[in-house]
């Protein structure tokens, strides 16, 4: 008997792309899809089931469909698409603590996955070369979904702690990136001028929108547990991802660090929180030995290939000038006097 799988976050499109993709899994009866608005595209083989994992219903469905796989993927980094920081704050934490709540008094769940993010390990000038699933932030997040992905992960630590019969496994994914997903980062990547922080120039990885997939579904469907980095082999620095799109920089000086996300709110093309720009100043290294050695999984992309992938979904050579010349005045306006901190 295969098993039974609920997937949360249907209604991103990495959510339910995965969860269509599971649907067709020999070795899956069912999977159901919840989420609090349907999705906007083909869910294949699997149902939908209209619930917010916030309200205790989510229990009822749990029990009902005799699930025994859950698959967490729906803590996001972006506000816009749960309507601002508090509504996706309470998403985050708050839907993750019902979430674990009704997998706790749930019998038959055996399995829970839940799609976590690197940016556990924040970004600063006090950082490791590479990041092992060992190491914790350097400097502990004030706010923001950094501070939202260490409480969910510690929040998925305690249950593993009470339903030691529970396989717990979480995929600190690095950013994810592609021709067919919408993210912060290739938002940011679209821009026609890429704002950059004067000084600097991190290394990111990335992790292609189809090695995502593939690695929520071997996780979901293998027995090995626990925390692992989910990246792309390699890194690439800054300046060299943004020569290979050809578009314009605009370097803005460490005093504007503070504006740098409203300065890219206002193209209304990227939206940055201040962990983001952290990561655009310092960047952030992943090492993934556990991922490939004991998860066994190994992307088939590598990170520059990812990028490149990506790079070659945009429209060559067509940034009009005024394009440009307005996105500049908006990055630059949002640093003139009265909209940036005042220096002292």
């Amino acid at each position: 008997m295969g098993q039974v799988v609920l997937v949360t976050g249907v209604a991103g499109d990495l959510g339910r792309r995965f969860a269509a993709k599971l649907s067709g899994s020999a070795d899956v009866d069912r999977v159901i899809g919840v989420d609090m608005v349907p999705p906007r595209g083909d869910l294949a083989e699997a149902d939908f089931v209209r619930a917010d994992i916030r309200n205790p219903v989510i229990a009822k469905i749990i029990v009902r469909e005799r699930v025994d796989t859950v698959v967490h993927a729906s803590v996001t980094s972006t506000p816009a698409a749960a309507g601002g920081r508090t509504s996706t704050k309470e998403l985050n934490v708050i839907g993750t603590m019902q979430l674990l709540a009704a997998c706790q008094q749930a019998p038959d769940v055996r399995k829970l996955v839940l799609k976590s993010s690197a940016a556990y390990y924040g970004a600063s000038n006090r950082d490791p070369a590479m990041f092992t699933e060992g190491m914790s932030a350097k400097r502990q997040p004030a706010g923001g979904f950094a501070k939202d992905v260490i409480e969910v992960e510690s929040y998925a630590r305690g249950f593993a702690r009470r339903r030691p019969d529970v396989a717990v496994t979480a995929l600190r994914f690095a950013n994810v990136i592609g021709p067919r997903i919408t993210t912060g980062m290739t938002g940011y990547f679209r821009l026609p001028v890429i704002p950059t922080v004067l000084g600097f120039n991190p290394r990111l990885q990335f992790l292609h929108e189809s090695d995502a997939l593939a690695v929520l579904e071997h996780a979901t469907l293998c027995d090995v547990v626990g925390t692992f980095n989910v990246a792309g082999d390699g890194v690439l620095t800054l300046a060299q991802a943004v020569r290979r799109l050809g578009r314009p920089t605009l370097p803005l000086p460490g005093f504007a660090l503070p504006t740098f996300g409203s300065a890219s709110r206002q193209t209304k093309v990227a939206d940055f929180s201040p962990e983001q720009v952290a990561f655009l100043t310092y960047g952030r290294g992943l090492d993934t030995t556990r991922m490939r050695e004991l998860l066994g999984f190994r992307p088939s992309f590598t990170s520059a290939q990812a990028f490149a992938d990506f790079a070659a979904s945009l429209r060559p050579g067509i940034l009009a000038p005024a394009r440009v010349r307005a996105t500049e005045s908006a990055l630059v306006g949002a640093l003139s006097p009265g909209k940036g901190e005042r220096r002292g």
